[in-house]
């Protein structure tokens, strides 16, 4: 680890006011993936700004009915706050699905949403060719081992995965970010705020270098009696997606009034299947509807020589987990 300057905030304003002063800064919080990354030599800081003491850990309702997760939230304890089990408990299945739960102690919400790819070429320096870690080198990934790759929304330059549970839910649940820098605050849709990796895959987000997460707020909504999140990995705890889904229902009798997809392990960004959500409105809740929706999810999915069977597993879990939703059940993930 290369050495950095330190420099401890109290509060938002001091918080935007250094990291706007010191160009390459990164905020430090619960710092369970940049440390790593810092360690690994993959991020080199020359400054950390710790937001570890600024006021943002609180989890509130907002006056339409929403819920407003602090940014400093442990991710332990958004999960486990009633009001989240109570009206999101596909983002409280998400985040248990996630980690550990030493890290879950100590991971913030907004560190979850800014979190790094897995993806062994980007992780490991002595992998020459990686365009997230050195932009124009090439993607080692496309070529070489890719079982853990994208197989939706990539490009020449990057196959990598966005590696969050959490953020799977909160795409599902159409969650806004809300920022600010010296010049005020902005509210980001949580569909726009990561990004497909394009011509630039070292650019996960749209949030700006100047930004800080104050929050991540929820709409109201009416899935919290049918959702369910469905996790696919290699062991039975502490890893990574191959695939997971995120889906919600909202129900009339067996009819689909409504639907909610998202897609994790699949591409650069939580994967939101708004397509196939249409198709199942006015469906009924059988898996007929499912298998046609899985359809339409993995249309145009590209896959690489290790990672073909993505499309099928993502298809079959699509379907498990909108069959656990329309039943009021939820799953504690499972090994591939």
């Amino acid at each position: 680890m290369q050495p950095f300057n330190y420099q401890r905030v109290t509060d938002a304003q001091g918080a935007v006011r250094a990291i706007g002063a010191a160009p390459g800064a990164k905020f430090l919080a619960g710092g369970t993936n940049l440390v790593d990354l810092m360690k690994q030599h993959v991020e080199q800081p020359a400054h950390l700004v710790d937001i570890s003491r600024v006021d943002l850990a609180r989890i509130e309702e907002l006056p339409d009915g929403g819920l407003r997760l602090g940014a400093l939230a442990r991710n332990s304890d958004t999960a486990d706050h009633p009001l989240v089990r109570q009206r999101y408990p596909l983002l409280a299945q998400a985040i248990l699905a996630g980690a550990s739960p030493q890290l879950r102690n100590m991971a913030t919400n907004g560190g979850n949403l800014m979190q790094r790819t897995r993806c062994y070429y980007f992780y490991d320096p002595a992998y020459g060719q990686c365009n997230k870690r050195k932009p124009g080198s090439g993607c080692a990934a496309i070529e070489g081992l890719n079982r853990i790759h994208a197989v939706l929304g990539t490009s020449s330059e990057c196959i990598a995965t966005h590696p969050s549970d959490m953020c799977v839910a909160l795409a599902a649940l159409a969650a806004q970010v809300r920022v600010r820098n010296a010049r005020g605050e902005r509210m980001i849709a949580f569909a726009d705020f990561h990004r497909l990796p394009g011509s630039s895959p070292q650019v996960d987000t749209n949030l700006r270098p100047d930004e800080l997460i104050l929050s991540i707020d929820l709409p109201n909504g009416p899935y919290a009696d049918h959702s369910s999140y469905v996790k696919v990995r290699d062991r039975a705890s502490y890893a990574f997606a191959l695939v997971s889904t995120a889906a919600a229902l909202e129900l009339d009798g067996n009819t689909i009034r409504s639907a909610r997809i998202a897609l994790g392990g699949v591409a650069h960004k939580p994967w939101r299947c708004e397509a196939a959500e249409s198709l199942l409105r006015g469906k009924a809740a059988n898996e007929a509807s499912y298998r046609v929706a899985a359809e339409e999810a993995l249309r145009g999915a590209r896959v690489y020589k290790h990672n073909g069977f993505k499309v099928e597993l993502a298809k079959r879990t699509i379907v498990l987990a909108l069959t656990l939703a329309a039943n009021g059940e939820t799953h504690q993930g499972e090994a591939a």
